[in-house]
Parts: C-alpha cells; sequence; structure tokens
C-alpha cells in the first residue's frame, strides 16, 4: 500500500508494536516529530512520552508510552527502539505516581553529579508517563 508505512516499536523485553500505519507521531529529541509513508531517512534520539500510531484502514489510534530510545526512519519502514516501551492500556498511574515519589525522595539524598543526573532522568520519564496515563484518561 503506497498510504502507508510499516512501524516497529520494540523494547529490550518485548515487541510491543508491529503493523502497517497512516502515520506516527512521536517526541523526538528537539519536539514532536510525525511521520508519513514516504519520509525522508532519519535516524534521531527519542525522549520520554508517547507515541502515536494510526493504525492503516481506521481503527483506533494506537498510544505506546516510551521512555527514551532512538528511531529510525526509512521511507517504508519506521523502527523505534525504546528503553523502555509500555502500551497505554498498561500503564499504572498509581505505580508511576508511588515511583515519582520515590525519585524524588532520592534526589534530595543524592550525592555527586551523576547521581543527580540519573535521578533527574528518572523523574523527566516518569513525569513523561503520568502526562500520558492523564491524556489517555481524557480520551
Amino acid at each position: 500500500m503506497a498510504n502507508t508505512i510499516h512501524v516497529d516499536v520494540v523494547s529490550a523485553e518485548e515487541a510491543i508494536f508491529s503493523g502497517e500505519a497512516e502515520f506516527v507521531v512521536l517526541p523526538g529529541e528537539v519536539g514532536e516529530l510525525g511521520i508519513y509513508p514516504q519520509h525522508t531517512p532519519l535516524i534521531t534520539r527519542i525522549k520520554p512520552g508517547e507515541v502515536r500510531i494510526k493504525p492503516a484502514g481506521g481503527g483506533e489510534e494506537q498510544l505506546v508510552f516510551v521512555a527514551g530510545g532512538v528511531l529510525e526512519v526509512q521511507p517504508k519502514v519506521v523502527t523505534v527502539l525504546a528503553d523502555t516501551a509500555i502500551r497505554a492500556q498498561d500503564l499504572d498511574e498509581a505505580r508511576a505516581q508511588e515511583a515519582l515519589k520515590r525519585a524524588e525522595e532520592a534526589k534530595r539524598s543524592a550525592q555527586g553529579k551523576q547521581e543527580l543526573a540519573t535521578v533527574e532522568s528518572e523523574i523527566a520519564s516518569l513525569a513523561a508517563q503520568l502526562a500520558a496515563i492523564r491524556k489517555l484518561r481524557k480520551k
């Protein structure tokens, strides 16, 4: 199909999505990226946030939370290699809130720049996950 692009979203644990799509929107390192069929080849890092996939032939938009990773775009294939990827329906707000509280406590007791940077990265990822959960809840 000329009006679709194959999309694969994978993490170290499992393949999250594989199929044909009309377009994909995801959080690039310098802003939101919209990928359509025949897109120019591209490799970039992605930041924590949600990947929105519009399946070919209609159907409900698929949402996947990613905690960073790498995006590779070819004219007919989009590959998202995520550090962590979670299907929207599998996100747990209470667990994310608790993890955020623990991370904020760890930030207060962090010693050294590297430990602080690691905790701040975790906080940013959890904040993005909570934002994705809230956005999904509104739909």
